[in-house]
């Protein structure tokens, strides 16, 4: 095993430890996140498979298949959070509207 493997490999278990310790509750994205974590260190581990995989579906180097699904990943997890925060949004709206209407029934009657 050579040291970028090590690193690597280090790198993925912190993220994937530090990520079940924080959700713990969603078993479905905890499940999600094993199984990424596990690809990724197999991949670590065996590059020329991505070679292998990236030849067979057309694309000329591993690097760049695992490079064109990065970013498919990066824009779902971008869209995900937007989403979460547009909603969040909508919430603190409802309820700033609501505790307006509180106060002004307070001070109207």
């Amino acid at each position: 095993m050579t040291a970028i493997q090590i690193v690597l490999i280090t790198g993925v278990l912190f993220i994937l430890l530090y990520f079940l310790q924080r959700m713990q509750k969603a078993v479905l994205t905890v499940v999600l996140m094993i199984l990424l974590s596990g690809t990724a260190v197999f991949f670590i581990l065996q590059p020329e498979r991505t070679n292998t995989i990236a030849h067979a579906i057309g694309v000329g180097r591993g690097s760049d298949l695992v490079f064109y699904i990065s970013i498919l990943l990066f824009w779902f997890v971008v869209l995900r959070l937007y989403a979460r925060v547009r909603k969040l949004e909508e919430q603190i709206t409802t309820l700033i509207r609501q505790e307006a209407i509180k106060n002004g029934e307070k001070h109207a009657g």
